[in-house]
């Protein structure tokens, strides 16, 4: 049987992950376990870019209110400064990596605009922000000899005292986790000294999503399984503005693209923005994906406009090639035609809880980016925030390691057992993953959308319970498969979602109820959940 030994797993390949694996590399060797290949995540489809302060005419103190602003009451101020004050010493180390940051005519870096900013402070690579950051960090890791990335490898469980025969004096502690070969099916333990989750959102739990297939929540769903807090996982935040398009898959149309002078219009020309807040375009993620929503549902119309066309052509299309293009081959020239938008699935801001050195409540077990909640977004996200996030965090998490001094596997790491896969059989039952899967995003995309109710969340939840029971069942006879493994954590991660909903009795930030339509709570109040084991 397979078995790894590594000082360090990473489970994701994001940039969180692989910049946590190039900070770790000097320390030992780095295992980076991604179910897909490696440039495949999250952060390949960020478009907008990186906020950071980098003008002299703005501010740490503007960049930290304008954060919390967006968050709705609901940011830990010490996390956001941390993430303000830091970013821009992380962004610089992007730049010594060779990261192909946009800058203007005079050779500075070039600053854009975006929602609840404000000031120009987006650090971007033309509309591929995501993709170069992506690549650069992966051209560096494959030149690093200490780090080991296996491709086609998804998480199945993190091993934990559970998989232990004498287990009841033993703390909650992680020793890394079973993987599973998804081109082979075998399954087998990577253990080490520190696991790092960097799985990125769960997007996939809805039916429309600017997130790629991979995004199904595996981070917090197998962390909660083995014992992990998570926190405030109603706030999912939606993005306002995805492509509309039959023939076309949904995919982000930036918020740059709005930052930049972009109108959303009915469908008949007329603009609504002024109607529902007084930045307009620029307002906050969430009042405009509900701003759409609402004009949507009044006007029966299946989507809105938003419209760059008064801008010049050149312009358009020097600042937003990758838009451009994409919509061109579906036949929308965004020179000269409006882009039909629709609000889709964008980002979790809820997730594994962790303290601002990426710590979980499980001994060595940390967690980073989309997947966790350091408090740094609220309620509410801020634009270009998130990739800021990763890198200042999977720092800090380095540096708590690297401040541990000379690290041993735990007593316990050597009893850890084989997988075991008695029992189980080969199913031809396909069929039921799908099923379930379009069930979960129907479900959660009919109730659990932009707007709620508790009668909408309580039909949700007993639906999701019965598809859980049905997952449980067919998950302890059948053989592991990565269709299966991410039906598993879907279902999960919904689930999640509802029951965080239900205890939250207001509406505030990304989490708007039709029963608690006001904000009631005065002070931050996090929803908290953990699996009791």
């Amino acid at each position: 049987m397979t078995r790894i030994k590594s000082d360090f797993l990473i489970i994701g390949s994001g940039v969180s992950g692989l910049f946590t694996a190039l900070k770790l590399a000097p320390l030992g060797s780095v295992v980076v376990v991604t179910k897909k290949a490696d440039y495949e995540s999250n952060t390949n489809y960020a478009q907008g870019g990186i906020a950071s302060v980098f003008d002299d005419k703005d501010k740490f103190e503007e960049h930290i209110q304008d954060t919390l602003e967006s968050g709705a009451g609901l940011c830990d101020l010490e996390a956001v400064r941390v993430l303000v004050e830091e970013g821009p010493t992380r962004v610089r180390e992007l730049l010594d990596l060779g990261v192909p940051f946009t800058r203007n005519q005079t050779g500075e870096l070039d600053l854009a605009r975006e929602g609840g900013h404000s000031k120009n402070r987006i650090i971007h690579s033309l509309d591929r922000t995501g993709s170069a950051v992506e690549q650069s960090l992966l051209d560096h890791v494959h030149a690093n000899k200490n780090i080991q990335i296996l491709e086609n490898h998804a998480c199945v469980d993190l091993i934990t005292k559970h998989h232990l025969k004498d287990k009841d004096n033993l703390p909650l502690r992680c020793y890394g986790a079973y993987i599973v070969d998804t081109e082979t099916g075998e399954v087998f333990p990577v253990l080490a000294k520190k696991t790092i989750l960097a799985t990125g959102g769960a997007g996939q739990v809805y039916l429309h999503t600017t997130n790629p297939n991979i995004a199904t929540g595996d981070g917090v769903a197998s962390a909660y399984r083995a014992g992990a807090i998570v926190k405030n996982m109603e706030f999912y935040q939606f993005h306002p503005t995805s492509l509309f398009h039959e023939q076309g898959n949904s995919f982000l149309i930036s918020e740059a693209v709005r930052g930049h002078g972009g109108i959303l219009r009915e469908i008949g020309g007329r603009p609504f923005m002024k109607d529902y807040h007084d930045m307009g375009e620029l307002a906050p993620r969430d009042i405009v994906a509900r701003a759409i929503d609402d004009t949507m549902k009044k006007r029966g119309e299946p989507h809105v406009l938003l419209d760059i066309t008064h801008r010049p052509a050149n312009d358009i299309i020097n600042h937003f090639p990758s838009i451009y293009e994409r919509c061109k081959k579906l036949g929308i020239d965004i020179t000269t035609d409006p882009i039909p938008v629709v609000p889709a699935a964008h980002y979790m801001c809820g997730g594994v809880a962790t303290d601002l050195l990426g710590r979980t409540n499980i001994a060595d077990l940390y967690a980073c980016g989309e997947t966790t909640c350091t408090g740094v977004h609220g309620g509410n996200r801020l634009a270009s925030n998130s990739l800021l996030e990763c890198l200042v965090f999977s720092h800090r998490i380095a540096g708590d390691i690297r401040d541990q001094g000379k690290l041993h596997y735990s007593a316990e790491t050597d009893l850890i057992p084989d997988w075991n896969k008695e029992g189980t059989t080969n199913t031809e039952e396909w069929v039921l993953i799908s099923h379930d899967l379009v069930e979960i995003r129907t479900i959660m995309s009919n109730y659990v959308g932009i707007v709620r109710s508790d009668m909408r969340l309580e039909r949700a939840l007993r639906r999701l319970k019965l598809i859980s029971e049905e997952v449980k069942d067919y998950y302890n006879r059948t053989t592991v498969s990565l269709g299966l493994l991410e039906l598993r954590n879907l279902v999960k991660v919904a689930e999640l979602i509802v029951r965080s909903a239900l205890l939250r009795k207001e509406s505030r930030g990304l989490h708007f109820s039709t029963d608690y339509p006001e904000d009631r709570t005065p002070s931050r109040q996090d929803t908290i959940l953990s699996h009791k084991l």
